[in-house]
């Protein structure tokens, strides 16, 4: 799942940073918008703890087991809260976590060259060899594609003119911008598995 180093730093900074801010946004109180924004929070400090690069910091042979333990925990608790309620945070979050379990167990699989942490295989031959099964790969991939676009739409401004001065409607919450980029930091991270 390990590309260049700057692109694995940027996204731990990216994930790190929407993770902190969904952190401190949550509500006490349990509502079910706290939630969501809990589960946002898991997401990205999540992702910015799987997008670190091996060579600072090698999670061999715990971490798979430790990042399918708790996203796998955190899709099942957003399963069972998705049943009763018909908002799409929840199934968001449920198919964002077992999309992160696979990519944890599909790197698991993948052997590490010791001296520069990337893939033995592809990294000799000056390659790429891919991690993981390509069909869910794939499907994951236009999951998070299609939700990065519906999410650039929403927070695209709708402008209506009227007798020749515009009305903008209130300003996006940054948990839209937040859950948008953790969209394009999966992307990123499905691209380079």
């Amino acid at each position: 799942m390990h590309g260049p180093p700057l692109i694995d730093w940027l996204l731990v900074a990216l994930c790190a940073a929407t993770g902190a801010y969904c952190l401190a946004s949550m509500r006490p109180g349990g509502r079910t918008e706290s939630t969501a924004t809990g589960g946002d929070a898991l997401m990205g400090l999540g992702m910015a703890a799987m997008a670190v690069p091996t060579a600072a910091l090698d999670t061999r042979p715990w971490g798979a087991a430790v990042f399918a333990v708790v996203f796998g925990a955190a899709g099942l608790r957003s399963l069972l809260v998705a049943r009763g309620h018909a908002d799409g945070p929840h199934l968001h979050h449920a198919i964002g976590a077992l999309a992160m379990v696979y990519m944890a167990l599909a790197m698991a699989g993948t052997p590490m060259d010791s001296h520069s942490g990337h893939s033995e295989p592809g990294h000799a031959a000056g390659g790429h060899v891919p991690a993981g099964t390509p069909l869910l790969t794939g499907l994951l991939l236009m999951y998070f594609a299609v939700y990065v676009v519906r999410s650039v739409a929403a927070l695209a401004p709708v402008v209506s003119v009227t007798a020749g001065e515009a009305v903008w409607p209130g300003r996006p919450n940054l948990t839209n911008a937040c859950r948008l980029s953790m969209g394009i930091g999966m992307l990123a991270m499905l691209l380079t598995l």
